[in-house]
């Protein structure tokens, strides 16, 4: 696959970024912020498109530093720091917890409810396969539609049984890919579902890695091309609906970038939560890890798609009505799509 070939190249030029020289830092309290805050300095990618000050930033946090202070207390520090990144990918880990930044979606409408979607719509009775949860839905006027759930990316999508999967859905007018709550994954599981609506190669974005120091040291972008699906394999020309809400991110945003290039697919609900950057690790003199995002990503026009992507055609399942039995954004995909 060649975006993965991409990201394996990228990584191992990020690992070399500049060629400059590392500052060694102690394992104590000051040492181990000043290697946090220099990594994210030298390293993360969003800092200018964010408008993000990282020198005043670290200042302030920096004052808040005690040579005595528990691991305890500098890691709640540290943490706070980075959710000034106001990015999901960026986790500090330790061996008595993993920060994460969780505000990209809880400050949200949730527009999606598994309880709802299980029993009103599948009535407890579909099909699971390579994670993904299908069966033929019945809109109002008796029109058929394919229908799947993808919850997440973390498993790996077998070609064969996505085959299946299309071709039982034969007698159906269109297609419904629902995506929602999907926090990311394997972009090789997202890259081998969206094949299947590719015909030719296709270049879906860009990715650029930091060549030095400096906030804005990048390469020049690299095309992400994506093939057809494998030959023999079963693909989708007809109608397809894309299901989001902001709890999409990572992969599953990935996943929204490129569908919604497709003239024959429309994304319906809500704005995706982000998530863009390619993460990287590195680690503290103290064995805590720092994962972040190094290399970042458009779409095929250079857009920066961090902070989410809107829908073609908004909608939303306020909770409402979700606890009633209704889902407005899978109701109007049902009913509206050509």
């Amino acid at each position: 696959m060649k975006i993965l070939c991409y990201i394996l190249t990228l990584l191992l030029s990020l690992s070399l970024a500049g060629c400059h020289s590392f500052e060694e830092w102690p394992d104590d309290p000051a040492g181990n912020f000043d290697a946090l805050a220099t990594i994210i300095d030298e390293h993360y990618c969003y800092l200018d498109e964010k408008g993000i000050d990282w020198q005043e930033v670290t200042s302030r946090y920096r004052a808040r530093v005690t040579p005595d202070m528990s691991q305890r207390a500098l890691f709640d520090l540290c943490a706070e720091m980075l959710a000034e990144l106001r990015d999901g990918h960026v986790n500090l880990s330790s061996r008595f917890d993993v920060s994460y930044y969780r505000a990209w979606w809880t400050d949200y409408p949730q527009d999606f409810n598994l309880r709802t979607l299980q029993q009103y719509y599948l009535n407890f009775d579909y099909h699971t396969v390579s994670g993904l949860n299908y069966k033929v839905l019945t809109n109002d006027s008796g029109r058929k539609a394919g229908y799947i759930y993808c919850g997440s990316f973390s498993s790996v999508i077998s070609e064969t049984s996505l085959s299946y999967i299309l071709a039982s859905f034969a007698d159906c007018d269109h297609l419904i890919i629902d995506i929602r709550n999907n926090g990311g994954g394997l972009l090789t599981s997202a890259e081998t579902l969206a094949r299947r609506f590719i015909f030719a190669p296709t270049t879906v974005g860009y990715i650029r890695h930091k060549t030095g120091p400096g906030h804005s040291d990048f390469s020049e972008p690299y095309p992400l091309v994506y093939d057809p699906a494998p030959q023999g394999q079963l693909s989708w020309n007809g109608s397809v609906a894309v299901l989001t809400n902001r709890a999409c991110f990572s992969a599953a945003n990935d996943f929204v970038m490129v569908m919604k290039q497709l003239p024959q697919v429309s994304i319906i609900g809500a704005r995706t939560g982000g998530g863009a950057g390619m993460p990287f690790s590195a680690g503290l003199p103290n064995g805590w890890n720092v994962r972040f995002s190094a290399c970042p990503t458009t779409d095929a026009q250079g857009r920066s798609t961090e902070e989410g992507i809107d829908p073609d055609i908004e909608v939303h399942s306020p909770d409402v009505d979700l606890a009633e039995g209704r889902d407005p954004i899978l109701d109007y995909a049902l009913n509206h799509l050509q």
